[in-house]
């Protein structure tokens, strides 16, 4: 028998409903409520507030309901009834930061129909609500959730940006910043002026009895430029801050913390933002004794946030920003108690058919972007195959996020398990490799930057953009032909990996032309100390069109042309171009390559060699080295007949034999004949 409060929240969501939309929202009620009740329960009975912010929550819940348009209710529908329409193989992803790419939001929407035609279905921008004055760590230091920074726009211009992406097949990500706000946000001046209530929103200490208890079990996120995780306020005590001292840390043990956020959710929601990005996630709940990352109670949070969606506007979707190793992902999808133990092969597919993931849809496959940069500078293709064979299986509707760089630093410490070696894979040292993408070794061709590691042997993480770090900076700038020719080969086997790999693949902004990094942020006082503005470069929008107006009707598979070969960064950004727009086409025709597929790693027979096979009828073939291999796959894949689908018959026919040999930093997609 339901428990009065439940009876109670009910009948106010009922009562607060438009009569135009009782009858789909009353049925997503009883679908969804008892999972967000019981989380809500779980977490705040013994709250003294909870009753009354209980009964006040779901009244605003109808309340962005009734004031949803009719668009996104349309949206809603269409993709209840297809839970996994973000995995198909035709959706790319893209990454930008506004001002980067667009100069400000009108910027971006000039720019839909480029994005459009390069085959981009997921875009996500990063932070574009208004941040704090000074310092804001790249816009995730939010001083207001409903507004737009006033450099990027207005309210309105983001109404006609997402119109402007709904209208061309396109879902607009944003970044919801959960752990934190700036310390110049509204609640953050309200606990400053000693307003008891909105104290309670953050987490703050009279003096460092309880934060040096603390201490003693956290780690830190930026121990460089930002070491501890507490930050003394004059007139207040210490406040947590987990990653700048202006991110002051939100205290989601209160209720009204929680009401607040999920309504700023669907607040956004409604002005057509169609997924967020669920900042910090791992850093939710905080436990005396533990580490206060991936906490149970964090996992509720995202339940109970993932059954305010299902209620009020089910075609969003949720993507978890939890950058940990890939077998401890499975709770962010909702899988708990091993239900998702198994690596993504056909079996453990179907094992999790009918397993219901009720947190996030999308998490980031962190591992498969550091393994992939490690099986590159290691030239061997093990790394590759014990992540791919250890990659947890998930349940329908849900997706790996996978790419090859982003606005952040490449973490190498969820590779920290796999560096040690097993019966799978030989151990590697992840700060030889810090080391080498760094230009530090003698061997490098990379021109990266270390980034928060003190010491050889600690390790933390890498920056630079893909180009710069596959060696095509350096060779643009020493003119050097030869080594331009096997940087573009690095590239294009690494984004092809990304491509053939179960999820959703997407790319940084830039990567289409492969470039480079921007020392410039050298020079500007506000950006100089965060070393990740180097692979934030601007859009040189002269290369990018010229690229694309290169690659004939946008469909070409080539490769490369035997007369283009001029050393310069406009021809480079021109075969790149055509590659990666290739590739994206050839993904769109390939059944098996969408995003909730299957995939293994299959033995090729040579240590510098990777294949990877999707379905039934897709084998990709990739040699990691510097040298020509012979491979052999297993005999069942040699007796079938196969055509290359990035080959567009330059080298004469489509056909592929196996056994074969593989060039130098080979890419192959195989489809059968």
């Amino acid at each position: 028998m339901p428990h009065p409060i439940e009876r109670d929240a009910c009948a106010r969501f009922a009562s607060a409903l438009l009569p135009e939309r009782c009858d789909v929202s009353l049925a997503r009620w009883e679908t969804h409520a008892p999972r967000l009740l019981a989380a809500l329960a779980s977490l705040y009975a013994n709250a003294p507030t909870f009753d009354a912010m209980l009964l006040a929550f779901v009244e605003e819940i109808a309340e962005h309901v009734n004031a949803r348009p009719a668009p996104l209710r349309a949206s809603d529908e269409a993709r209840e009834r297809d839970p996994s329409w973000f995995l198909d193989q035709s959706t790319i992803g893209y990454s930008a930061y506004v001002d980067r790419f667009g100069g400000d939001l009108r910027g971006v929407a000039a720019r839909v129909p480029y994005l459009q035609r390069l085959g981009v279905r997921y875009l996500h921008l990063l932070p574009f609500l208004q941040p704090r004055e000074g310092d804001n760590d790249g816009g995730f230091a939010v001083r207001d959730y409903d507004a737009v920074a006033p450099a990027l726009g207005r309210n309105d211009d983001l109404l006609a940006l997402t119109a402007r992406l709904r209208e061309a097949g396109i879902s607009l990500c944003a970044d919801l910043v959960l752990n934190h706000t700036a310390d110049d946000h509204a609640w953050a001046r309200a606990a400053r002026e000693g307003d008891p209530r909105y104290r309670d929103f953050y987490h703050l200490f009279p003096d460092r009895t309880l934060p040096d208890a603390y201490e003693r079990t956290l780690g830190q996120v930026f121990p460089q430029t930002a070491p501890g995780n507490f930050t003394l306020v004059p007139g207040i005590g210490w406040a947590w801050t987990t990653f700048y001292g202006y991110q002051w840390d939100l205290n989601w043990s209160n209720p009204d913390v929680f009401a607040r956020m999920a309504s700023t959710l669907l607040r956004l929601a409604n002005r057509g933002i169609e997924a967020f990005r669920l900042d910090s996630t791992a850093y939710l709940w905080k436990t005396l004794g533990t580490d206060c990352m991936n906490r149970p109670e964090a996992h509720t949070i995202l339940r109970a946030l993932r059954a305010v969606c299902d209620i009020a506007a089910p075609g969003v979707l949720l993507k978890a920003e939890a950058i940990v190793p890939a077998r401890e992902l499975p709770p962010y999808f909702g899988l708990h108690d091993g239900a998702a133990s198994g690596a993504t092969n056909d079996a453990s597919v179907d094992q999790n058919a009918d397993a219901i993931g009720d947190e996030c849809h999308l998490a980031y496959h962190s591992t498969l972007m550091a393994g992939v940069w490690v099986a590159l500078a290691e030239g061997r293709g093990d790394p590759l195959n014990a992540i791919v064979a250890q990659t947890p299986a998930l349940p329908k509707g849900c997706g790996w996020l996978t790419y090859l760089r982003c606005h952040d630093d490449i973490g190498w410490n969820v590779l920290r398990e796999e560096a040690a070696g097993d019966s799978e894979c030989s151990p590697f040292d992840l700060s030889r490799i810090a080391r080498f993408y760094a230009g530090e070794t003698p061997d490098s061709y990379a021109r990266g930057r270390a980034f928060q590691s003190a010491g050889v042997d600690h390790v933390h993480g890498t920056n630079g953009t893909a180009a710069a770090l596959t060696g095509i900076d350096a060779a643009l700038a020493r003119g050097d032909a030869d080594a331009l020719a096997r940087a573009e080969a690095r590239y294009r086997l690494l984004y092809g990996i990304v491509f053939a790999a179960a999820g959703l693949p997407t790319l940084y902004m830039g990567d289409e032309i492969a470039l480079g990094n921007d020392e410039t942020y050298l020079d500007d006082p506000m950006r100089a100390a965060e070393g990740r503005w180097l692979h934030r470069p601007a859009m040189p929008w002269t290369i990018a069109e010229a690229a694309e107006h290169a690659t004939q009707d946008g469909s070409a598979h080539a490769l490369a042309t035997a007369d283009d070969t001029a050393c310069d960064a406009r021809a480079t950004a021109l075969r790149i171009g055509r590659a990666l727009r290739g590739m994206i086409a050839a993904r769109g025709a390939i059944r098996d390559l969408r995003g909730d597929a299957a995939m293994r790693a299959v033995p090729l027979g040579h240590p510098a060699a990777f294949g990877l096979r999707r379905g039934e009828a897709f084998l990709a073939l990739c040699n990691l080295s510097a040298e020509s291999i012979e491979i052999a796959p297993p005999p069942e894949l040699a007796q079938a007949r196969w055509r290359d689908a990035l080959d567009d018959g330059r080298d004469g026919e489509h056909d592929v034999t196996l056994p074969t040999r593989l060039p130098p930093y080979a890419l192959r997609w195989l489809v059968r004949a």
